[in-house]
């Protein structure tokens, strides 16, 4: 059984969703006004195989994933260029699908803009208004937080100990310094909207309360994002949900873990900030190569932990993609094997099944994954060095293609191999991604490497054989050599 890491409770519990056979989901997404980083895409990538797996569970999953398309971010990004705020967000959805397309993150059933949905959003602010829970100033409407008991209880936070410490921007028509906006009144040259209070915009916490309750309902089963969230904007949002329906909001709350570049945190000051769309157009490889590196690399780490991203974090992404490359290119030959070969075989790949399903279940811990994916490789490499035949060969080409499937990995019939090493004149740099570079010996350089050593050793000039042997291994290549005297070798 699944068992998730819930944040409300601070532990692991079993995954019960409210409908048998439903699951209801509902993520954070990106505010449009700048180009997804690595950071979105990890986010991004970990719902995703969420989704994903719930599916290959045997659940039906509605999963809804937001637009927030008006901001004070995009508002200054408007301004800046002299355009007006449809423009900004028009580009900026765009450029995120097209960066979520390649790397494999599939579209959600619900896409909702928060411009869209300014009727919920009104009808919620008046909601809590009517309950005491709200208060209008002056064309503004604050959610009054001392009025909600259990304020504090995702981020773990006393509300007192928030004041103390309340890095908020002074406003003395505030009850209290952590009351926040849920309809700020406009100001000139901002995109407003007709309500009750006078015309306005949306405070960005109720945007997400009101599009989720539309499209899931009061009450659903996981509500996502990063763990940057928690506080403020999660905890707003359980207050301000939970006080206008006197319901639980969501049941599970997931927060993936940072994204560090180098060992610091990735931030546009430092100038360590990557964007995805500078890491494909960096690469050497093909997008389809390239998006299997970023979600094995991704997925390299357990997704509530922080990750470090490097050239050399991708180096070793790229190269353990090529070893699955080398065995699946093996697989595709016509081969004979044994009852006795190809029953082991078929043992290894339902043990694999197995523990495939209990990393899974356990709070989605791809590493483990990963690492019996590793154990299963180097036994059907056994395997084919002691002869295997065309069936098992396929059975095994399929068991890898299936359940990488949810992790989005093991899918290409083409592969490019090669190691990846960062290019001293590539190294990254302040507003530059990771370099990529391949360095490659041709087939054909390879085989007339592998010819002289074989030359050698005949004729024991045994130190030529093993510096031909450092060479290509320090290519990423490989010699296997056979009892006849001959060898074979891979990348």
């Amino acid at each position: 059984m699944l068992s998730i890491y819930n944040t409300l409770t601070g532990k692991k519990e079993p995954f019960h969703p409210l409908q048998p056979t439903t699951v209801r989901m509902y993520v954070c997404g990106v505010t449009v006004y700048d180009y997804c980083h690595i950071g979105h895409a990890r986010s991004a990538l970990v719902f995703d195989v969420m989704r994903r797996y719930l599916e290959f569970t045997g659940y039906q999953v509605v999963f809804v994933k937001n637009f927030t398309d008006v901001d004070d971010k995009i508002i200054k990004r408007a301004n800046e260029r002299g355009v007006s705020c449809d423009v900004i967000t028009a580009e900026f959805i765009e450029a995120y699908y097209q960066d979520m397309r390649k790397l494999g993150i599939r579209r959600a059933t619900n896409e909702p803009k928060a411009t869209e949905h300014m009727a919920e959003i009104i009808d919620l602010v008046r909601t809590l208004i009517q309950k005491g829970l709200a208060y209008q100033v002056d064309g503004d409407v604050y959610f009054q937080v001392e009025k909600y008991q259990a304020y504090g209880r995702l981020s773990k936070r006393k509300l007192e100990d928030l004041q103390a410490g309340a890095r908020v921007e002074v406003d003395e028509r505030k009850r209290h310094p952590m009351d926040f906006a849920l309809w700020k009144s406009s100001k000139p040259g901002e995109p407003s909207w007709p309500s009750p209070w006078g015309p306005g915009r949306p405070g960005w916490h109720i945007e997400c309360s009101a599009m989720s309750m539309r499209h899931l309902g009061e009450t659903f089963d996981i509500h996502g994002g990063g763990m940057d969230l928690i506080f403020p904007h999660h905890e707003n949002e359980i207050a301000q949900s939970c006080g206008a329906t006197g319901k639980e909001f969501a049941r599970y709350w997931v927060h993936n873990g940072f994204v560090q570049i180098n060992q610091e945190k990735m931030s546009k000051s430092l100038g360590n900030f990557f964007t995805i769309r500078e890491i494909f157009e960096k690469s050497e490889w093909s997008v389809e190569v390239t998006r299997e590196i970023l979600r094995y690399f991704l997925l390299s780490t357990q997704y509530r932990g922080p990750l470090d991203f490097s050239d050399q974090s991708l180096r070793e992404a790229k190269n353990a993609l090529n070893g699955f490359y080398d065995l699946f290119k093996r697989l595709a030959e016509p081969g004979l094997g044994s009852v006795e070969t190809d029953g082991e075989t078929d043992m290894e790949i339902g043990f694999t099944r197995e523990s495939f399903r209990m990393g899974m279940d356990d709070d989605l811990n791809t590493p483990v994954v990963l690492a019996e994916f590793q154990r299963l490789k180097s036994e059907v490499n056994k395997s084919l060095s002691q002869g295997l035949s065309t069936e098992a060969r396929k059975s095994a080409r399929d068991e890898f293609r299936s359940l990488g499937n949810v992790l989005g990995l093991f899918q290409l019939d083409k592969w490019q191999f090669g190691l990846i090493r960062m290019d001293s004149e590539r190294r990254p740099s302040a507003g530059n991604a990771p370099g990529f570079a391949s360095t490659l010996f041709s087939d054909a350089e390879v085989q007339r490497k592998v010819d002289e050593r074989v030359e050698a050793k005949k004729t024991k000039d045994f130190k030529r054989a093993d510096e031909i042997r450092s060479e290509l291994k320090s290519h990423g290549i490989v010699i296997e050599d056979k009892p006849d005297g001959t060898s074979r070798w891979k990348r």
